[in-house]
């Protein structure tokens, strides 16, 4: 094979030595079995779309190397509070020491208001995975994430543990056949969704740009830890959703808004650096006011990224549904990554950022996943203030993706899955469940912020073999 040359690198937009030598590194440690022209359209889309490669453990790098650099332009430079705003930590025993110092950083920031940090919290890009945030008159699209919209959708359906029994099959060739994972590609029969003739995306040149790709992506998912999968809920009585307390079959989805998001969130975030410039460790928490015309844009756009992660999800899971003959008695859905405007106990206008956080006010349901085997659980909100009115959006990650895959081997994960009795169609060991916090504890640690109201345990998980 023939690898990507310096000359090469240079014509595809790489300039910088620091990034041609990790891209000549990479390629030789883990991407040797790559044709020529497929290394050579990965580069030029990490170039394009860096945000979307942050979190690659072998990207990462260099995707780091364009987010980095940094315009000269008018803006306005803003030092760290000396002292921060009310922050609320939730099982601080389980979080690492990174996690919560991203977090107070954060809380540093002149526009910050209030925080708050999940028990499933550990270190991610500027504001922490788990970090709840609230500013004045100021939205931070990496406080965002990368993956606008990423949510939760569950489906509870009008069948028990006979159908499963009766139709495994069949529900594996449909998860199959009708769900799409990874960075590219689109499903053979492309569906369509009223989000695609939205308005909005003819708003600015920005939008309309990606209008095209939001179509072809349509109703699939991203790789990690994103997932469809088949399972038994069990509902407790009394629940909000009025159902009988008894078993179903249950359909639960996790992904977000695909490119279409991190496309938003990348070009905002250097509009936002370009606009204020702050201290290096917290340079890519800048903020957009909400009274200039580029806080307005990336508010919509961001509206516009979280409308179309949900319509992914409607339509995986009414294909779903569809070719198994299958009812829905109850959809519960939430964001876990997004922005809303809200009012503190006094009634004074803040925005919330929730990377990685559930909303939970008083009586919000949402949905709270483990692991490939282990339990997701149906939670209604109780709306306390010291949260911001938030709950983990899952169990967090107890190891990095390259501590896992060294940690865990194909065949014992494959007893793990079957000592659990879930069939795993793609996945990988990157997601094995020991990769994650203990479910049981976060739930615990945050039983004054929910309650739980039904209990999922998944059968048939479908996820990106990454």
């Amino acid at each position: 094979m023939r690898i990507l040359k310096t000359k090469e690198l240079s014509k595809l937009g790489y300039t910088n030595d620091k990034a041609r030598s990790l891209v000549i590194n990479i390629i030789a440690k883990h991407f040797k079995h790559h044709s020529h022209a497929e290394l050579t359209e990965l580069f030029i889309h990490i170039k394009n779309n860096p945000e979307s490669y942050l979190d690659h453990e072998h990207l990462g790098k260099i995707a780091e190397t364009f987010v980095e650099r940094e315009v000269a332009c008018n803006f306005q430079s803003f030092p760290l509070l000396q002292e921060t705003g009310l922050l609320k930590i939730y099982g601080k025993k389980e979080i690492d020491n990174g996690a919560k110092k991203q977090m107070e950083l954060a809380m540093s920031l002149p526009v910050a208001v209030q925080g708050a940090l999940m028990p499933d919290a550990h270190t991610g890009y500027g504001l922490p995975i788990g970090g709840v945030l609230a500013t004045s008159n100021a939205v931070i699209p990496y406080a965002v994430g990368v993956d606008i919209g990423c949510r939760m959708s569950l489906s509870i359906l009008d069948e028990g543990e006979s159908f499963y029994k009766r139709y495994a099959h069949q529900m594996k060739v449909s998860l199959k056949n009708l769900t799409h994972f990874g960075m590219e590609g689109s499903l053979e029969i492309q569906p369509y969704h009223e989000i695609l003739d939205s308005p909005l995306f003819n708003e600015t040149d920005f939008l309309k740009r990606l209008q095209g790709k939001a179509a072809r992506q349509l109703g699939t998912s991203g790789g990690g830890n994103h997932f469809v999968e088949f399972g038994e809920i069990e509902l407790f009585e009394n629940n909000s959703l009025q159902l009988p307390a008894k078993k179903y079959i249950a359909l639960l989805s996790h992904s977000g808004s695909r490119g279409l998001g991190a496309n938003i969130a990348g070009y905002y975030t250097k509009i936002a650096m370009d606009k204020c410039r702050l201290p290096r460790e917290v340079q890519k928490l800048a903020w957009l006011d909400m009274d200039t015309e580029a806080g307005q844009e990336y508010w919509m756009s961001m509206n516009l990224a979280g409308d179309y992660a949900k319509a992914c999800h409607d339509t995986i899971h009414q294909s779903l549904l569809k070719s198994l003959g299958l009812q829905s008695l109850a959809n519960v859905e939430n964001h876990h990554n997004f922005a809303w405007k809200e009012k503190t106990a006094e009634g004074k206008d803040i925005i919330v950022h929730r990377k990685g956080a559930t909303p939970a006010h008083a009586g919000e349901m949402g949905i709270i996943p483990g692991s490939m085997t282990t339990a997701a659980y149906l939670v209604a909100g109780k709306g306390v203030e010291n949260s911001l009115n938030s709950a983990a959006h899952g169990a967090g990650r107890a190891m990095s993706r390259m501590k896992a895959k060294q940690n865990m081997t194909a065949s014992a994960l494959k007893k793990i899955l079957n000592n659990s009795g879930v069939t795993l169609i793609g996945g990988s060991v990157e997601e094995n469940p020991m990769a994650y916090k203990d479910i049981e504890k976060v739930m615990s640690a945050q039983k004054e912020l929910i309650e739980v109201q039904g209990k999922f345990l998944p059968r048939i998980v479908r996820m990106n073999r990454d």
